[in-house]
């Protein structure tokens, strides 16, 4: 199974840089009021994968922060006592 997961590895790894070989021509990102980024293609998709990443990190925090403060509320509660078991009739 290792073997696989490393072959995988491999191959996502070789395809990305016969990508990145393949789209080395420069690109004009225009922004506002007259901005313009020159940059081979390769370097812009990687920012904008880079940066939809932190946007999708930063966005889970306030998530986050809530899922600890019920965890750590719910550790510093004492577990319940069970209630002893009724007695079952007919038995």
């Amino acid at each position: 199974m290792r073997i696989l997961v490393w072959f995988l590895r491999g191959f996502l790894f070789f395809t990305l840089f016969a990508f990145a070989l393949n789209n080395s021509h420069d690109v004009v990102v225009h922004w506002f009021f007259g901005y313009e980024w020159r940059s081979p293609l390769v370097i812009i998709v990687l920012a904008a994968f880079g940066i939809g990443c932190a946007l999708g990190v930063l966005a889970m925090v306030p998530a986050w922060w809530k899922h600890r403060r019920a965890a750590t509320r719910h550790k510093s509660e004492p577990a319940p006592t069970p209630e002893p078991m009724a007695p079952i009739d007919g038995i």
